[in-house]
Order: C-alpha cells, then sequence, then structure tokens
C-alpha cells in the first residue's frame, strides 16, 4: 500500500464550491492523498483515528479506504483506474476498478457523517459513481445524464452529503454502466450508527464482500463485457477459490457478515454448521419480527443481505453459493456429458496423434482436480482446492467459516485446519454390506402413457448445443 505519512494532514481547506461538477486547480492542490492498494489480501480492519468511533468491518480479500478530517468533513479520494486484478495466485486479470484494486476499498463512515468524496477518472472514457441505496440530494446520485454530467477522462468529481441512515451498501458507475460493471467496478459501503440502535447488534466480527463474474477465456486477461449468462469465473470480491480467504471467529462470537450481489444472477448464499437470521438489507436493519433461523438466503441482482449467528461450533465449516456451477472455475459450458462412455478404444486412437490427450468426464469430473492437464497461461484449474482430507472439489464462490476456541479477539490470521476430536470424523464400515432392498410397486404414474415407446431407448452422449445460462 502507498505510505499514508500525509494522508490525515491536509493541505488547506477545500475553497472550491463542493457539487458534482468539475474541481478548481485551488481545490485540487487540496486533495486529500489517493491510497492504492495492489495486494489482494484481507487486511485488518482500520480503526478510526478521527471523527466518530465505530467498530470497523473486515473486507474479504480487500481492505478500508482511510479519510482525512477537513472541517468537519469526512474527505475520501476515489481513483477509477484499468487494474491489475489477482484473481487466485498466479491467475491476474485486466480490470477497471479503483484505487488499485476491483472491488473498490470499503467505505465506512458513521450516521450522520457529513462525507466529501473525490472522484478522479482515470480510465479510457467518461464514468460516474452512483452511491446505491443511500438517501441524498439527487445531485449526488451518480446518474450520468440524469443527475449529474459525466465525469470526463482525466477530470476529477465531487461528491458530498450526509450519510443520513445506517446500514450495509455499495457503489458502481452509472455511465457505460454495463462495460463498467462487467470490467469490476464496484465497491462496499458501510455506515455505522452513531448510537446504541434497537435492530443493530454489537457483533464481534464484521465481514463484507461483493459478489461479481467474469467471462474470461483460458488464457486471456480480460473479461468479455457483452456476457450476459455464460460467465465461467463467479467470485467472492474478485477472489475464486481456494485464493478465497477464510472468515474466521472465535468460538462464541457474534458475527455479521455484509454480502451485496453485482452479477447477472441470484445466489443462494449457504452457512454450514450453523443457522443465521437476515437482520438487514440495503433498506436498513430488518424488523425482528421478520426474522427467522435460516441456512441458506438468496441474494437478488443488486441486492446486499447481511446476516448474524453465534459461531458456537467448532470446526472448519464451508461458506458458499449453493448454486453448484458457482462452485467450479473456469468452466467450459459447451463439454459434452460422456458418463458412461467406453472411451477406451478412441483414446487409444488419439493419444498415437496427441500423446497428451486425456479422457474427460466418463466417470464424472471428480477427476478434473487430479489430473495435470497442461493449460494456457494465466488460467485458473478446475476445483483446486486441497483440504486436510484430500480434494475439496470446489472452486468459485467458496470459502470457509473457521470457528476456534483459542482465536484471539481481533485475530483475523488463518488459525490452519480444523483438529477434529477423536471419533468425530467419518470412516469407513469395515462390516458386512447387506442388499439393499429393491422394489418396483411402490409410486407409479397417475395415467397409462397414450403412445408408449415401441422399444426401450438408452441415450448415452448428448451432442452440444446453446446453453441459455443458470
Amino acid at each position: 500500500m502507498v505510505s499514508r505519512r500525509d494522508f490525515f494532514f491536509g493541505a488547506g481547506a477545500i475553497t472550491a464550491a463542493v457539487t458534482s461538477s468539475a474541481v478548481s486547480r485551488v481545490a485540487l492542490a487540496g486533495l486529500p492523498e489517493a491510497v492504492i492498494q495492489t495486494r489482494a489480501d484481507t487486511m485488518p480492519p482500520l480503526q478510526p483515528q478521527s471523527g466518530r468511533p465505530y467498530n470497523p468491518v473486515v473486507t474479504l480479500n480487500g481492505w478500508t479506504l482511510p479519510w482525512r478530517m477537513n472541517a468537519g468533513v469526512k474527505e475520501f479520494h476515489l481513483v477509477a483506474e484499468p487494474v491489475v486484478r489477482e484473481l487466485a495466485p498466479g491467475y491476474k486479470a485486466h480490470l477497471w476498478g479503483y484505487n488499485g484494486q476491483s472491488p473498490g476499498p470499503t467505505i465506512e463512515v458513521v450516521e450522520g457523517d457529513r462525507v466529501r468524496i473525490f472522484v478522479t477518472n482515470k480510465l479510457p472514457e467518461h464514468t460516474s459513481i452512483h452511491w446505491h441505496g443511500q438517501r441524498l440530494p439527487n445531485g449526488m446520485d451518480g446518474v450520468s445524464g440524469l443527475t449529474q454530467p459525466a465525469i470526463p477522462v482525466g477530470k476529477t468529481f465531487v461528491y458530498e452529503f450526509v450519510a443520513r441512515r445506517p446500514g450495509t451498501f455499495m457503489y458502481h458507475p452509472h455511465a457505460d454502466e454495463m462495460t463498467q460493471m462487467a470490467m469490476g467496478m464496484m465497491g462496499f459501503w458501510v455506515t455505522h450508527p452513531k448510537e446504541h440502535h434497537p435492530l443493530i447488534s454489537e457483533v464481534d466480527r464484521d465481514y463484507c464482500f461483493l459478489l461479481s463474474a467474469y467471462d474470461i477465456e483460458p488464457g486471456a486477461y480480460t473479461p468479455k463485457i457483452m456476457e450476459m449468462l455464460n460467465f465461467n469465473l463467479w467470485t467472492f470480491n474478485s477472489r475464486i477459490f481456494p485464493g478465497i480467504d477464510p472468515l474466521v471467529a472465535r468460538q462464541g462470537d457474534r458475527v455479521r457478515i455484509r454480502v451485496g450481489n453485482l452479477t447477472m444472477t441470484n445466489h443462494p448464499i449457504h452457512l454450514h454448521g450453523h443457522e443465521f437470521e437476515v437482520t438487514g438489507t440495503d433498506g436498513g436493519p430488518t424488523p425482528l419480527a421478520a426474522r427467522w433461523p435460516e441456512v441458506t438466503t438468496d441474494i437478488a441482482v443488486g441486492q446486499m443481505r447481511q446476516i448474524e449467528f453465534i459461531a458456537d461450533e467448532e470446526g472448519d465449516w464451508a461458506f458458499h453459493c449453493h448454486k453448484s456451477h458457482h462452485t467450479m472455475n473456469a468452466m467450459g459450458h459447451d463439454v459434452p456429458t460422456l458418463i458412461g462412455v467406453d472411451q477406451r478404444d478412441m483414446t487409444r486412437k488419439i493419444t498415437r496423434l496427441i500423446p497428451d490427450y486425456m479422457v474427460m468426464g466418463e466417470r464424472g469430473m471428480a477427476d478434473m482436480a487430479e489430473m495435470q492437464m497442461p493449460l494456457p497461461d494465466n488460467t485458473a484449474p478446475m476445483m483446486t482446492g486441497k483440504g486436510p482430507f484430500g480434494s475439496v472439489e470446489m472452486g468459485g464462490m467458496f470459502s470457509m467459516l473457521k470457528v476456534r476456541k483459542n482465536q484471539p479477539a481481533g485475530d483475523y490470521r488463518d488459525p490452519g485446519w480444523f483438529r477434529h476430536p477423536p471419533g468425530t470424523v467419518a470412516y469407513p464400515w469395515q462390516g458386512k454390506l447387506a442388499e439393499p432392498a429393491r422394489t418396483q410397486q411402490a409410486g407409479g404414474q397417475s395415467m397409462p402413457l397414450q403412445q408408449p415407446p415401441t422399444a426401450p431407448l438408452e441415450v448415452q452422449v448428448r451432442k452440444p448445443s446453446g446453453h441459455t445460462g443458470h
């Protein structure tokens, strides 16, 4: 990260009019430092050094943007620019983002704060920022052409408003939105309550991240911006498993997880080993009467969800999207299903011409996790998570909640693999297996077919056809 030694020491007051318009040269002399982050690690929570106190969040594989106080106003500086994001170790994508990363840094404020956000455009085209879910003056809403002129290339605009209500929000462009969001332009925003709120609990750990998806061809670096359905990379905060950091907690901690969805489809986010309640959305905290125990919550496009639970069960618990295709990488949608097809004769013939040829999918896709198939440069292999008992066979939108008795408060480091007490791990049966009872008598169709088939039909292979998404 760029040094912050001068960040909290402004170079003078901002004297220009603070509107969604170009900033004068006088004002530019007083811009807050643009702090840049190039690492994809989960950074420790940024403890507030000025302004109202609050309990900070931790952004999964991300960070919080520092600020300075200027005459009682909390000032931030966002730089919209091309970035290189490491999606997984050794696998990088050329995206657009903010301050060196995609997603951009999390912005944290307190209810009632007056905030001033300088936005410098270093993209190759104009842009804007919409403050998703915020109550603010119409001219600060960030819809180019409707509420403001777009921010031209090389210019800096200023947004200023009061954070009127606590909650979980995000920011993203509303200029050439399809392109810019497909390229990764998004970020998280958290407004903390200024005092005790009857519907907002105090928590020990507060996590946040965004859901995003990309279609990047094997060996390529840049997403296809015209894609709507057939994505091959599904991410938590633009990271894919096993490159996603775990969420860690001390046993007994009250944990909050905030998730925002800026993909093209919904995501049922599922937590193992615990029940949670949905305690808030981008509309604010949910009423107590509207909460019930869940283990999965569906997050639609453009929605925010915050869930809370007591981490009372020790272990390494899976935390993932429950759409199975979203826990793989990097998927090809036109691979034929060859389960049950004997390919031995064909394989022998092909390997005479292509010695490295490998059979795929005749016994399912689990073999993919163990195959050492050569891949194009800059390609993420599928299902490469390695756990304490073997291949985890997951990718994409998958991580873990690691709960430990002795995890120190404020320590977000990975504690390693869980040591299971004796007798608490599934084990192979050594006894004799009984023959399963089978019956054809149970159930049946409601009425006979009018035109029954003349002969049994067995289909082994279906040729690839058009794909309509998932």
